[in-house]
């Protein structure tokens, strides 16, 4: 099978394409023929020793995919050759990663793409939709009328976080660039605000005079004690992104509010907390509530430029999917089922 995969960590040069051997699934695996792939920020922390994780070389790169059942593993039950399913953790702790003509996915981190998405649709939100759903439910505790505090709305993963709270009953604070507050307004949030805006912790109180029950900031900044001031009684930070970040915490004014602070890395995620919010990310996407903002589209051969542009920064806001074959990612997408 052709593959993008790696011998040694490294930067984005060290990314080979080239043969590998076909992967065979294990009893509890299913083999999956990959369409396509896509690049996310833990990537490139994988290739290149950022986040530590066993990984065996050479390493096929990348944690999500669409595709089809190839065959399953002799104590699987429920996939079908020909089904269409996808994934959103490969890559990491021991398993091959997606960048692949085909893949090894274990039945339990596998999901079937619901009658007529668009495979590219639920690709694009794969990875950043199963984060926000993490950071709003499970981590963040979130409930019908709270209201939530999204920093960096018009990402990929504040999209989502946007999209999905909103679903779920809360009322949505954000902010964004000010060329972004209409997009963010249209994905539901209540009230917008120019992150750049000086002012713009005071029009949030002024906002919420009553405080910020659930504060996610997506763009990684971090800013507690902003937070912190603007919480609810109770309220709960829910820290997701950042990895060099060293933001100072006032615990004096933390602690007279009972509030929370918690921080998870989606990597660590159970296999049961995946699939509840791969259901909660079907459903979304299947009623056209959650789908990426913009699409790029490059081959399989162009993966280590992909993991350039990600790096550089090249990519807020976009989705980079990676095809194994661009021409037939492009039929099979004319080709699914309405």
């Amino acid at each position: 099978m052709r593959a993008a995969y790696i011998e040694e960590l490294g930067p984005p040069d060290a990314i080979r394409h080239g043969e590998l051997p076909d992967p065979e699934p294990g009893p509890t695996d299913v083999l999956v023929r990959v369409w396509a792939t896509t690049v996310n920020p833990v990537d490139t922390f994988v290739r290149s020793g950022v986040f530590r994780t066993p990984i065996p070389f050479p390493f096929v790169i990348a944690r999500d995919l669409v595709g089809t059942v190839v065959r399953a593993g002799s104590a699987v039950t429920g996939f079908a050759p020909g089904e269409r399913v996808w994934s959103n953790s490969l890559g990491h702790g021991g398993r091959q990663g997606a960048a692949a003509e085909l893949a090894v996915v274990p039945a339990d981190r596998l999901y079937r793409v619901p009658p007529g998405v668009d495979p590219q649709d639920l690709l694009g939100v794969a990875h950043p939709a199963a984060t926000a759903h993490l950071a709003l439910f499970p981590h963040g505790r979130l409930r019908p009328g709270e209201t939530v505090f999204v920093a960096g709305a018009a990402g990929n993963v504040g999209a989502a976080l946007v999209a999905m709270a909103v679903q779920a009953g809360a009322e949505v604070v954000a902010t964004c660039s000010a060329r972004d507050i209409e997009y963010c307004q249209g994905l539901g949030a209540k009230d917008v605000f120019d992150y750049a805006d000086p002012e713009m912790p005071g029009r949030v109180r002024e906002a919420r005079p009553g405080g910020i029950d659930l504060w996610i900031d997506s763009f990684g900044t971090n800013d507690l004690t902003t937070a912190v001031d603007l919480l609810a009684a109770r309220g709960r930070i829910v820290l997701l992104a950042g990895v060099t970040a060293r933001p100072i915490l006032p615990v004096g004014p933390f602690y007279m509010k009972d509030a929370e602070i918690h921080g998870f890395v989606i990597s660590h995620a159970s296999t049961a907390e995946l699939a509840t919010a791969a259901a909660g990310i079907n459903r979304l996407v299947s009623r056209g509530l959650l789908r990426p903002r913009s699409v790029d589209l490059c081959a399989l051969e162009q993966a280590a430029e992909a993991h350039r542009r990600m790096e550089a920064g090249q990519l807020r806001g976009r989705r980079l999917i990676i095809a194994t074959d661009v021409e037939r990612w492009t039929t099979q997408r004319k080709e699914t089922p309405r």
